[in-house]
């Protein structure tokens, strides 16, 4: 099996949220253009929302698509948005 892409395929990355403390029978789910949150209290769903859009923001700011970053730079944009 070959392991290259073609050329015209670009890898492809997501973020998925999860949440489970919501006790109020809601259902909640949000998609935006790299992730997907499920689940979760008002309060917790609303912070992972506020995450993911200021992540996308970051990214927007580098120019670099979500594929293009390490998990290590992944990893200094989530920590300076919590600051």
């Amino acid at each position: 099996m070959n392991s290259r892409l073609p050329a015209e395929q670009k890898p492809q990355a997501g973020l998925l949220g999860l949440g489970f403390d919501a006790h109020d029978g809601h259902k909640r789910l949000t998609r935006g253009p790299n992730f997907l949150l499920a689940g979760g209290s008002q309060d917790t769903h609303s912070r992972m929302q506020e995450t993911a859009i200021k992540i996308n923001e970051q990214l927007a700011r580098k120019s670099k698509d979500l594929a293009e970053v390490s998990v290590g730079e992944l990893r200094d944009i989530v920590a300076d948005i919590e600051r």
